[in-house]
């Protein structure tokens, strides 16, 4: 008997460029005294007041089966967030609540694509999404951004790609890269969706991990809402990672398919956490603000450290909890420079490799330990880079 090819092609032979990560980790489970710049986990967790709610639902009996789609009461609350925010009409029939952002992308790309449909997506690209596209026996198509651009799409890329294409992925703010798309991008993505009748899917699990720009939600420009599903959690804006919780909001009809989908898939989620994601977002835009300070902190000491040297170039770092470092003046590969930085100075960071061949040359470091200790890690990374350089 064989596995089928769907799950045995996944993902692709040989390294993805996260060898380093796995290094890193089995060096921290032998006592090595390893700074981990990996991967984007918050530093602080989710706060007490979201637990305590999620106690008292749990010990008040909330633990059996919850409503497939979702409470009630909490799409309600997700589409009036969404509306609030984005000015567009949203209903509680407008949304789906998921397990996490991650089962909401592979939900919404089994809504929009046949086996064999070409589903393009943005290179750099947060690691799942190739495997993601393939998971649902579609055929993923990368659409290559460039470091000059500051890894904003070109329109003449997206159109090129997109003839016979079924759905567009895009991500902003941006993981790895921390670009925040325009308004001039986000409407030249929505041009090229409606010239090529493209579903567009919208990742934006870092709307409130903005630094420079505003974030506009694809969902809001002219003829988009129709064919647009925008997937989003609760994990980076109330450090709720573990929690595994988000939404999908899209339009009504395709909804009710998702909610099929949901009924042979994961059968909701737990009543006790969706009462504590229903509390976390009534708690406001406070509590967003308090989730998303660190970053917004650790990217101006960054931007002060990496003033000061001219060997490692930084990516504009306009959202999410990451920096794109481009490292080629050192002359080695991000993969090159990630081991050795681990080997020999033992900081722990992402090759720029691990998210596609548009990062090929940089390295992506997530801003999630302390103040102190991260300035301390980035100032050596600097230090590093410029010995290379100058030795080559």
């Amino acid at each position: 008997m064989q596995l089928s090819e769907r799950i045995t092609q996944l993902t692709g032979d040989g390294s993805d460029g996260w060898d380093v990560f796995y290094r890193s980790r089995q060096m921290v489970a032998d006592g090595e005294p390893v700074i981990e710049l990996t991967i984007g986990e918050h530093d602080i967790r989710t706060d007490p007041s979201i637990l305590e709610a999620m106690h008292k639902a749990a010990i008040g009996g909330h633990t059996g089966y919850a409503m497939v789609p979702g409470i009630k009461s909490l799409r309600e609350a997700v589409a009036t967030r969404i509306q609030e925010r984005t000015g567009v009409p949203t209903s509680y029939k407008n949304i789906l609540i998921s397990a996490g952002g991650q089962a909401g992308l592979y939900a919404s790309h089994t809504a929009v694509c046949n086996p064999g449909d070409r589903a393009l997506y943005l290179d750099p690209y947060y690691t799942t999404y190739p495997s993601t596209i393939s998971g649902v026996a579609a055929i993923p198509v990368p659409v290559q951004t460039h470091t000059e651009d500051a890894f904003q799409p070109r329109v003449e890329d997206l159109d090129a790609a997109a003839a016979g294409a079924t759905s567009l992925l895009i991500n902003s703010p941006n993981n790895p890269t921390g670009t925040v798309y325009s308004r001039q991008t986000l409407e030249g993505i929505a041009d090229v969706c409606k010239r090529h009748d493209l579903w567009l899917i919208s990742d934006e699990v870092y709307d409130t991990q903005v630094w420079e720009g505003e974030h506009i939600s694809p969902r809001a420009l002219p003829g988009m809402a129709e064919r647009t599903l925008v997937v989003s959690s609760m994990s980076k804006s109330h450090a709720m990672t573990g929690s595994r919780v988000g939404w999908i909001c899209a339009p009504e009809h395709v909804i009710e398919r998702l909610i099929d989908l949901a009924t042979n898939t994961t059968y909701g989620v737990a009543g006790f956490i969706q009462d504590a994601t229903e509390f976390a977002l009534g708690q406001g835009v406070d509590l967003e603000e308090k989730v998303a300070e660190p970053f917004r902190r650790r990217r101006a000491l960054a931007k002060d450290i990496l003033a000061g040297q001219n060997t490692v170039g930084l990516i504009p770092a306009q959202g999410a909890m990451y920096l794109m470092l481009d490292i080629r003046a050192t002359g080695l590969t991000g993969e090159e420079f990630a081991n050795r930085l681990l080997d020999t100075q033992m900081i722990a960071v992402m090759p720029g490799e691990s998210f596609g061949k548009a990062a090929a040359g940089h390295i992506r470091v997530a801003m999630t330990i302390d103040d102190n200790h991260f300035a301390a890690a980035l100032k050596t990374l600097c230090t590093f880079a410029q010995a290379i350089a100058e030795n080559r």
